[in-house]
C-alpha cells in the first residue's frame, strides 16, 4: 500500500453518527453528591442546630423623655455632715445620768447627761460663805466710819474754839480716814467674793451636759459611772466625750475630682447624686464650692455638693456617685435637639478605634457602630447608631461576631 492509500484511511468520516455517551459515571457522581449533602445536613441538626450563643438583652430607651442633661463629668465620694460634734462636758467628772440612746433627736440646749455634783456645790458653798463674811465685814466698818465721822465734826469744832488739842483733832482724821479706805476694801472684798459665786455656779452648771445645736444622736460613748474629761485620757479609762450629735439639715456631698477634670467643674453647677444604697433614686444638686487646695498624693481636687432634697434615708458616710451635668445653654440645646438613645454601659464594646454594640435583630447578633454622648447615671446617651425600642445585647462572650445565632437567657 503506498502512501496515498495511507492517508485515506487516516481521514474521519464525519458522515457518520456520533458515539453514545457514558450515563453510568454521571450517575455515579450524583449519587455520591447526594450522599455527602445529607450527610451534611445530619451533622449540622446533630452538632449545629442547637449551637445558638446564650445572651441577655436590654431595651434602648429614649433620653429626651426623662429630660436630663448630658453629664460632662462623673465622680464618687461621701455623704458628710458640716455640722456634728462629740458632745463632753466642760470639766473632768464622775457620770451621774445618760440621757440619750441612739436615734434619738435632741433639741438645742436640751440635757444629754449629768455629772457628780459634789465638788461642785461644795465649791458654791465655800464661795457663797465667802460673800457673806465681806458682807458683814462691811457691815462693821460702816458702823465704824458713822462713829469715826461723827467724832471728827465735834472735834472739828471744839478745835476752832481752842477746846481741843490741834494733835487730837488731827487724830481723828485719820481715824475716819482709815475707815472709809477700809470700807472701800470691804466693798471690793464683797464685788470679788461675788464673782466667786458666780463662777461656782457656773461649775455646779458644767456639770450639765447639754446639746450645742438640734440634732440626731449617732453614737453614745458613756454610761453612768464612768469618769469623762474634755481633755484625751491618754489611752486609760477616761471617757472624752457623752455622745455624738449630727444636724441632718447640714448633709453635703464630697468628692475627689482628678486634677485633669478639675476644669470641667464651676460653682453652682447642677448636679445628680445617686447613692449607693439606693441606686434608682437620682437626687438634684448643686455645686457649692471647690476646695482650693489639692491633694498630692492622690492627684484630686475637694469638691462640696449641696443636696436638694432633705430625706431620713441620707445618712453621713454613705457611698455616693455623682454626675457633673451641663451648664452651658447652647451645649445643652445642642445636644436635646439631637435624637438621643439611652442604651446600658454593659453593653458598649470597643472595636479598634469605634464604639459598636450588638442588636438583637431575628435571633441574630448585628453589629452596629454607635456615636456616643455623655452619661445619665448607668447609661450612656447614644446620638446615632441605634434607636429608642431596639434590644441590645449586654452580656455575651467577647467572640460574638456580626450575624451570629444567639438565644436570649430566661431570667432566673
Amino acid at each position: 500500500m503506498n502512501n496515498s492509500e495511507l492517508l485515506k484511511e487516516l481521514r474521519i468520516d464525519r458522515s457518520a453518527p456520533p458515539p453514545a455517551p457514558a450515563r453510568t459515571g454521571l450517575w455515579i457522581g450524583l449519587g455520591v453528591g447526594g450522599a455527602v449533602l445529607a450527610l451534611a445536613l445530619l451533622g449540622w441538626a446533630v452538632f449545629g442546630g442547637d449551637d445558638a450563643i446564650e445572651v441577655k438583652t436590654a431595651d434602648v430607651t429614649s433620653a429626651d423623655s426623662g429630660g436630663g442633661s448630658a453629664s460632662v463629668l462623673d465622680a464618687t465620694g461621701y455623704v458628710v455632715a458640716r455640722r456634728m460634734a462629740t458632745v463632753s462636758a466642760k470639766i473632768t467628772g464622775k457620770v451621774r445620768e445618760v440621757l440619750i440612746e441612739e436615734g434619738q433627736r435632741v433639741e438645742a440646749g436640751q440635757v444629754m447627761a449629768t455629772l457628780d455634783p459634789i465638788d461642785a456645790d461644795a465649791q458654791r458653798e465655800l464661795a457663797a460663805s465667802q460673800l457673806a463674811a465681806t458682807r458683814s465685814e462691811i457691815a462693821a466698818v460702816q458702823a465704824q466710819l458713822k462713829e469715826a465721822e461723827a467724832n471728827a465734826s465735834r472735834l472739828s469744832g471744839l478745835a476752832q474754839q481752842q477746846l481741843v488739842s490741834k494733835a487730837q483733832f488731827d487724830v481723828a482724821i485719820a481715824q475716819r480716814d482709815a475707815l472709809r479706805a477700809r470700807l472701800q476694801t470691804a466693798q471690793r472684798n464683797a464685788q470679788v467674793a461675788g464673782s466667786g459665786l458666780r463662777i461656782a455656779a457656773q461649775g455646779v452648771d458644767n456639770t450639765i451636759v447639754r446639746a450645742p445645736f438640734a440634732g440626731i444622736v449617732i453614737a453614745k460613748a458613756a454610761q453612768p459611772g464612768e469618769i469623762v474629761s474634755p481633755l484625751s485620757a491618754g489611752g486609760g479609762f477616761t471617757r472624752t466625750g457623752i455622745g455624738t450629735i449630727v444636724d441632718m439639715d447640714s448633709l453635703e456631698v464630697e468628692v475627689d475630682v482628678a486634677e485633669a477634670y478639675i476644669g470641667r467643674v464651676q460653682p453652682k453647677m447642677p448636679v445628680e447624686a445617686v447613692l449607693n444604697a439606693y441606686p434608682d433614686w437620682r437626687i438634684p444638686a448643686e455645686v457649692i464650692a471647690i476646695i482650693p487646695t489639692a491633694d498630692r498624693a492622690k492627684a484630686t481636687v475637694k469638691v462640696r455638693i449641696a443636696l436638694k432634697a432633705k430625706d431620713a434615708r441620707i445618712v453621713p458616710d454613705m457611698g455616693v456617685r455623682v454626675s457633673f451635668l451641663e451648664q452651658d445653654q447652647k451645649a445643652a440645646a445642642a445636644a436635646t435637639a439631637a435624637p438621643r438613645a439611652l442604651v446600658p454601659a454593659g453593653a458598649l464594646r470597643r472595636d479598634g478605634d469605634q464604639d459598636v454594640v450588638f442588636v438583637l435583630r431575628e435571633g441574630k447578633a448585628e453589629r452596629r457602630a454607635v456615636k456616643l454622648g455623655g452619661n445619665i447615671g448607668d447609661s450612656r446617651q447614644v446620638l446615632a447608631g441605634v434607636s429608642a425600642g431596639e434590644r441590645v445585647i449586654t452580656e455575651a462572650p467577647a467572640s460574638l461576631q456580626d450575624g451570629a445565632d444567639v438565644e436570649v437567657a430566661e431570667a432566673k
